[in-house]
């Protein structure tokens, strides 16, 4: 599978999709989202991957941001169909993967980048890393889910600052707000994204499935998070993944998953 605004390849259950507009700092354009919806979409089908991984080419950027260029004329029609295109093309879909999605965070991760991030499960940055929700100094409001996702992640309090203000954390102050999981050297940074997935790809993939539903239940309106819980929980008792996890328990021996 090709991209004009990515590279992507599958190896050993792990996929790694990049970002490839380096000389544009990787910003997301019309045609860099609907590639990222392809390929991800393709990954989750993909019976061979496991784990997804997100990151940008080069040394300097994650993504830095949108391609203002691109919606600097937009009705407010547009605006609603470029904030609507964000949502359920690219953030909605990662969110709701059914496999696990790594940001690995490499450089400066702005504006529709960082809200890219939020919306992976997990995010590992660079020592270099800095991250921010500029908008308002263009007199506009994060548009792809900054302003739902940022307070999960790192409070209201802070959620506000940062987008009120605009300003830039590095990447330890984001690992202190938890904005990040994990903060490493450049040249580790993918390295690190791989061991993550490993540990994960040695457990139940149906298992990983059923814990993503679950725990995004928490932030979804008019859902309640503790029976989408019970729900799934029992739902992995009718799996072979559960009978032999707990065969391999009682036995004492490492798990063989179905599909691992």
């Amino acid at each position: 599978m090709t991209f004009d605004n990515l590279l992507y390849q599958t190896v050993q259950g792990i996929s790694i999709i990049t970002i490839n507009r380096p000389d544009k700092l990787n910003a997301l354009n019309y045609d860099t989202v609907m590639d990222l919806n392809r390929a991800i979409s393709a990954a989750q089908k993909d019976p061979d991957c496991k784990v997804i991984i997100i990151t940008g080419s080069g040394d300097k950027a994650f993504v830095a941001g949108a391609d203002i260029k691109e919606f600097s004329n937009f009705t407010v029609a547009q605006a609603r169909g470029l904030a609507q295109r964000g949502h359920t093309e690219l953030c909605d879909l990662i969110e709701h993967s059914n496999k696990p999605v790594i940001a690995a965070i490499n450089g400066f991760c702005l504006g529709g980048g960082l809200e890219l991030a939020m919306a992976c499960h997990i995010r590992v940055a660079s020592s270099n890393a800095k991250m921010a929700l500029p908008e308002v100094s263009l007199g506009v409001i994060p548009g792809y889910g900054g302003t739902q996702r940022l307070p999960q992640l790192v409070g209201k309090g802070r959620a506000f600052e940062m987008i009120m203000t605009g300003g830039m954390v590095d990447a330890q102050k984001a690992l202190s707000m938890g904005l990040v999981n994990h903060v490493v050297e450049q040249e580790g940074l993918i390295l690190l994204c791989h061991s993550i997935a490993e540990k994960m790809m040695g457990n139940s993939s149906l298992a990983i499935t059923a814990a993503i539903k679950a725990i995004n239940a928490n932030s979804q309106d008019g859902v309640n998070g503790y029976q989408v819980e019970m729900d799934e929980f029992s739902q992995c008792f009718d799996t072979e993944d559960f009978k032999e996890g707990t065969n391999a328990f009682i036995n004492k021996r490492r798990a063989n998953f179905p599909g691992r």
